[in-house]
């Protein structure tokens, strides 16, 4: 497979599970705007801006952190490139530049996401409430997924369009993670509060894990049961360990395919041994916000090598 083909298919995976993404961060941030922070006025929406790295270019076009303006941003704004619409997009053009590598069902799930999210852009806005927008978010990235395993050929087509999924749900979950826990808590004495019970709660809704999070422990909802879930749980198809585990599979494929042994293997087997070997009190103790800090840090380097290893020129 050509590296330019590979590198299509990559990132048509990252880009749908980035618009999710923005889809869940939308979610979280209008749940928790419910209740006000304590300092008398509703932060949260400033809060998640800060902790996704485009407070600044919000500021500059928007102004205030009023949620209809963070509602565009996230949703509609093509200057954001993170945005669902502009994620979509960029989704759609590199499954237009290899059509030919994709199922007709792979194709007409993404096609028809970006033909439906047209129809959406031309319709006013007040007919265009926040749950309707994320929910159709979710489910046109769940079809596309689904058409993925459903009817994808098992060759490295299909291994590159998980390697991005496994990657950018890893970032996603982490950061997810980091706006609960750093951002969104006014302050240390709240930790153990009817507040942070909430927020935490709020977070599982909006990863579609509350269910599962209770099946798998049932009880209180506390910081430490979330972290090892979404962390260190390899039956949470969200959690780190999972998408370590996922990446380091499929890279282990592709190298077998092409007789080599990749630098990205490696950092990843290091990655996936790592998140193994860790103990859920060793996070806390480190500090949630300085692990999840280190763990984008390592994924970014990751998403590196995969570029140098598979990316960056003829793979044969």
């Amino acid at each position: 497979m050509l590296s330019r083909t590979a590198d299509n298919l990559y990132w048509i995976a990252r880009y749908m599970e980035r618009a999710e993404t923005a889809a869940r961060l939308l979610q979280v941030g209008a749940r928790n705007s419910l209740i006000p922070s304590s300092s008398g006025h509703r932060s949260e929406w400033d809060s998640l801006l800060h902790a996704i790295g485009t407070a600044k270019a919000f500021k500059e076009k928007y102004g205030d952190p009023v949620q209809r303006n963070i509602e565009s941003h996230l949703f509609f704004d093509r200057d954001n490139p993170s945005s669902v619409a502009s994620c979509i997009t960029a989704a759609r053009e590199n499954a237009r530049i290899v059509r030919t590598a994709l199922t007709s069902q792979v194709w007409d799930a993404i096609n028809g996401a970006f033909d439906e999210l047209r129809q959406m852009e031309r319709m006013p806005r007040s007919e265009l409430d926040l749950a309707r927008l994320t929910e159709w978010t979710m489910r046109q990235t769940a079809m596309m997924r689904g058409s993925i395993e459903a009817t994808q050929l098992r060759g490295d087509g299909y291994h590159f369009l998980n390697l991005g999924y496994y990657l950018e749900r890893a970032d996603s979950t982490a950061r997810l993670l980091d706006v609960k826990y750093y951002v969104l808590l006014p302050r240390v004495d709240f930790v153990g509060s009817g507040l942070d019970n909430y927020q935490w709660t709020t977070l599982l809704r909006a990863m579609s894990s509350h269910r599962a999070f209770h099946w798998a422990y049932g009880g209180d909802v506390t910081a430490r049961k979330i972290g090892h879930f979404l962390i260190l749980n390899p039956q949470c198809p969200r959690s780190l360990l999972t998408c370590a585990d996922g990446m380091v599979t499929h890279l282990e494929r592709l190298d077998r395919a092409y007789h080599r042994q990749s630098t990205a293997r490696t950092q990843a087997r290091s990655m996936l041994a790592e998140l193994a070997e860790t103990k859920v009190e060793e996070i806390f103790d480190e500090g949630l916000h300085e692990f999840l800090t280190r763990f984008i840090r390592e994924t970014g380097k990751l998403a590196a090598e995969i570029h140098e290893s598979y990316l960056n020129g003829d793979i044969r």
